[in-house]
Parts: C-alpha cells; structure tokens; sequence
C-alpha cells in the first residue's frame, strides 16, 4: 500500500480478534491501529487521519451502532466495516441503513475483509484525487497569461517552453508585483508533473516557528498544540511541484533542512525520527537582492549554488516600454468581464499618463490602477481623471542612475526623462498650462512646445484657460 494511505482504525474488545485483524491488514501492508472501546476510538479519531473503521457490533460500554452513529455525524466520508458473530439478515439490512458500508459475519475469510479495504482505499484516493483537481482546476496557470511584447518577456516565454518539461530546479528573481508566481504556475503547467499537485508557500507570510512544521510535517506531541500528526507541504506535493515564495526570508536552520532535502528528497516531521522521502520538483522565488543577502549572511551561498539551476529574471515594469498599454489593455478586457462593464477603450490623455508612471509596484499595481479605473469611470472610455495621482505612488520611485542599454540613446533616456517630469507637473496642476509652466519656469509656448515634441496632450483645451489669468497674455 502506499505510504501516504492513512491506517485503519480496528475497534474490538477481545484480543485475539484485534491481532487476528492487524495481523492480515499488516501483511497486505496497510498501517492499522487497533483500541478495545467505541469511547477510546472516537477519542483516537479526533486526532489522526484513518481511511477506514472496522468495529466489532457489540462493544462493551457504547456499541458498534452507537459508534457508527456518531462517525457518520462527525466524519461523514470515513467508511465504516461492522463485523459480529451474531448475524442475521435483519441487523445486516439495519446496520447498511444506518450508513456502514459493510458487514461481515464472523468467521470470515481473510479475503473477504482485504476486498471491502482494499474498496476504502480506491475510495479515499478518489476523494483526494478529486479534491486535488478541484483546487487545479480553480486556478489554471497559462502561458498567455505572461503578457508582453518587448523582447526582455519573449525571450523569457520562449525560455519557460524550454526549461518546463525538464525537472530542473529553477530561482525566479525581480521585483515585487513582476509576476515570479505566473512564471512559477506556467512552469508546472507545461511540465511532465502537470497531472499532479502545485503546491505553493509563501515563506514569508508564515511564522518563522511554524515554517518548518507547515514545510516538512510535524508527529503527535512534536510542540504544544501538535494534537495529530500532520503530513507536510512536501508530501502533499509528493510527485509535482512545489513553489516556495519569498525564500530569502527562510531562517538560516531551516535553509540547511531545505539543504539537506535538495539532496535526495529525504527529510524528517518536526519531532520525528522516521525518514521520509518524496519526489517533488522545486521553484523558488524571492524579490531581495539575493548576493546581498548572501553577502550580509542572512542566506547561504550553497543553497543559493543548489536552487540556482536555471535562474530567471523578471524585468520590471518601467524597464518594458509599450508592455504597460499592452497590459493596461489586457486588464481592461478582464475586468469589463468581471465587473459586467462596457468601457471599450483608455483615452489618449490617460494613456500617456499611464506611460510616464514609473510603476514602483510593477505589473500588480498597473493591475489595481486599471480596476480602480474601471470602478469609477461612466464614459465609455477610461480617461486620465478615473486614474490615481500617483503622488503616493511617486514617492516610491527609486532614485537609482539609470542605465542605458545597447538600445536606449542617452537623447531617449533625456527625452523619457523630460516627458515624465512634465506630465506629473501637469497632474501635480490639474493640467493647467499655466500653473505648470510657472512651475517649470518656462513660457506657455516653450511648454507647448516641448508637450508636442513629446506627444503630451492633456486631453482638453478648455481648462488649461479657464486658470490663466485674466488680461494675461500666454
């Protein structure tokens, strides 16, 4: 049997019959427990997992029926056998209606007994199978769903196409909100692991002192509070994919556990002595400057040198020049479905707005601008009003020297530089020429100027004199 299958629960007051029982299950290798009362095992059942119950019918304190009663309230998928030396067709009839799946008169033969568990068994693997592909099929992970056209993400699709079917490790790197979990879930999606489970955890969102416990399992007693025993992520993972987020911040003892499982799949629950092993494929991310990191020792080199088999790079947003009205695009048609709206297009005037965001929280807050946008907008495009001021958001922008590649000018990086600097001023004024160019110490003209060679536009002409002074010339 499967090292995965929980044991079965045998339930009977005479000895002999609870070795006889154990003693047959055992040799077909399936894990029992065995108790002499209902009470003892109603209490065994509130903390371990079993995929079957076999009782005798008459018990001494509370009986078989009694028992049965209340697993069928308490654990309604949990198969009950009844066995008794009194049968007649009568109690069989009465014990089926009472919701056992089974009922065996004593004496019965061994196989009778490894037939009706060996149906417990396909019948628990089903309902954990189906479970499985009902939480898959909630959230399927595309390769479409990667959008963009710049080269930097063709070459990262065509790179996921290349490594997916391999059973390589792989480090996603970049910033927050790039999109490290799409190109994870795409990774598993077209791989040969694709049929089994895509387990994720985010190690920072989990305390430190549970990590270990929510990664490898914990036994019974391990820690206070460890009532049952608790397979881990990994053996839920157990022949696909596990996707471990935010790896940097795991402590420095759990990084040599996750070390030592790297090697072979071998590790050991939290308070356990057993060594288990699976076979699963790993994918980590993080959005820290992992050499930093290294280099400060809040990681190790090696575990770095193990993860890092195939190393992806997410580019942020800002570095993807078109791919934001690609984007803002792709989310607009998403959320019209989702939110039954009918805006067709983004204006001009909110376009450019768009471009000249420097976008700190990359493609996640593109993502919530656009929703925000469609929430409010009453026309039947989003214009430049409907989205955010972005003065917030402005003060996360990274004060880093820009870097110029093979493709960018230093003209490009001066005029991308110039056209953001107007068009927050212009959102700073409410789009008034006037106020701006004040600002910018420059006349009316000479920003007019500058907005064409740009291709700035504010989206209306009549504002920008309703604030000019009167008399004024512009």
């Amino acid at each position: 049997m499967s090292s995965r299958l929980p044991p079965v629960l045998v339930v009977d007051d005479e000895k002999n019959m609870r070795l006889s029982l154990k003693t047959v299950l055992t040799d077909e290798r399936y894990g029992v427990r065995t108790v002499e009362s209902a009470e003892e095992a109603l209490e065994l059942l509130e903390r371990e997992e079993f995929f079957m119950v076999i009782t005798d019918v008459r018990l001494g304190g509370m009986s078989g029926y009694e028992l049965l009663g209340k697993v069928r309230a308490q654990w309604p998928d949990l198969p009950v056998l009844m066995i008794t030396a009194y049968a007649t067709p009568k109690l069989a009839v009465e014990a089926i209606k009472a919701g056992a799946m089974d009922y065996l008169a004593k004496p019965f033969a061994p196989e009778e007994l490894l037939h009706a568990a060996a149906r417990c068994a396909e019948r628990y693997r089903l309902l954990r199978e189906n479970a499985s592909l009902r939480a898959r099929a909630a959230e399927s992970w595309r390769l479409d769903q990667i959008v963009g056209a710049c080269q930097k993400m063709r070459d990262l699709r065509q790179l996921i196409q290349t490594v997916a079917p391999t059973d390589a490790r792989v480090l996603v790197l970049g910033e927050s909100g790039t999109g490290k979990e799409l190109v994870a879930g795409a990774l598993h999606s077209l791989s040969q692991r694709s049929g089994a489970a895509y387990v994720r955890i985010n190690c920072a969102a989990i305390p430190e002192a549970l990590l270990e416990s929510e990664l490898f399992g914990h036994e019974k007693g391990a820690f206070t509070g460890a009532l049952k025993q608790k397979p881990g992520r990994v053996e839920e993972a157990d022949g696909g994919t596990i996707f471990l987020d935010e790896i940097a911040d795991m402590s420095r003892p759990l990084q040599a556990k996750l070390l030592r499982f790297l090697e072979d799949g071998s590790f050991l629950r939290v308070g356990g002595t057993a060594e288990l092993r699976v076979n699963v494929r790993l994918i980590a991310a993080t959005n820290r400057d992992i050499v930093e990191a290294i280099r400060q020792g809040q990681f190790r080199e090696d575990l770095f040198h193990r993860l890092n088999v195939v190393q992806f790079r997410l580019p942020p947003l800002r570095e993807r020049g078109e791919d934001v009205l690609l984007l803002a695009d792709y989310f607009l048609q998403a959320f019209n479905e989702a939110l039954h709206k009918k805006t067709r297009a983004i204006s001009r005037a909110a376009r450019q707005k768009l471009q000249a965001h420097h976008w700190p929280g990359n493609v996640r807050e593109l993502r919530n601008v656009i929703e925000r946008a469609l929430i409010l907008e009453t026309t039947p495009e989003i214009q430049a009003a409907s989205l955010p001021d972005f003065q917030l958001e402005g003060r996360l922008h990274k004060k880093a020297a820009p870097r110029l590649t093979g493709s960018e000018s230093l003209d490009d990086r001066m005029a991308d530089f110039e056209r953001e600097l107007i068009t927050a001023m212009l959102e700073q004024n409410h789009y008034s020429l006037t106020r701006t160019a004040e600002q910018l110490k420059v006349s009316r003209h000479a920003l007019r100027y500058r907005m064409q060679r740009l291709n700035i536009t504010t989206g209306t002409d009549a504002e920008e004199d309703s604030s000019a002074a009167p008399g004024k010339a512009p």
